[in-house]
């Protein structure tokens, strides 16, 4: 049995993380929360030359996506933190995943809030939000949206966990994957 897996999308500073932590207190069914800022922080923290740094960004992405197929695929659920900010990350995704299990939720912010945040949170490039939000909702497709500017992520927990036993069919998931496989990517 595959696990079903939440996929939080949205830029940095959005609120999936806080919306992840919500989710684990509501949802019924036990969720692993596997935030990719989680694999970043596995790294080791000597400096990486420029040259390098893409490649190993590269490689890190890769592995977070097979790392969260792989235990969706032992049968955990599992809720992801991600920010699809590079159009490869979401074909990786879509080749990766059981489709039918997969519940896509966009987490949306205004630009002025992500920016509050940034600069609150101090970890954060200024800017970083604002540089990823053209890319980050690009696909258009969700299963359900959420938008944290407003809404708490308690709040928007209890949206997706009230969601999910009327998930649609196909999911969003299945219908990007048809449209990549219609395409050719």
């Amino acid at each position: 049995m595959y696990g079903r897996i939440i996929f939080l999308n949205g830029t940095s500073s959005s609120g999936k993380s806080s919306i992840a932590r919500e989710l684990l207190h509501v949802l019924d069914e036990p969720y692993f929360h596997m935030p990719v800022d989680a694999f970043h922080r596995m790294r080791t923290g000597r400096e990486i030359g420029a040259d390098r740094l893409p490649d190993v960004l590269h490689r890190t992405w890769r592995g977070y996506h097979r790392a969260v197929a792989g235990m969706a695929a032992a049968g955990n659920n599992v809720v992801v933190d991600h920010v699809l900010s590079e159009e490869w990350r979401l074909a990786d995704c879509l080749g990766l995943f059981e489709p039918r299990e997969v519940v896509l939720v966009g987490v949306r912010c205004s630009p002025e809030e992500t920016e509050r945040r940034e600069r609150e949170r101090g970890d954060r490039p200024a800017g970083l939000a604002a540089r990823q939000y053209g890319q980050v909702h690009a696909h258009g497709v969700y299963d359900l949206e959420c938008d944290t500017t407003t809404t708490s992520a308690a709040d928007c927990a209890r949206a997706i966990a009230a969601f999910l036993p009327h998930r649609p069919s196909p999911t969003a998931f299945e219908r990007l994957r048809a449209t990549a496989e219609a395409s050719g990517r």
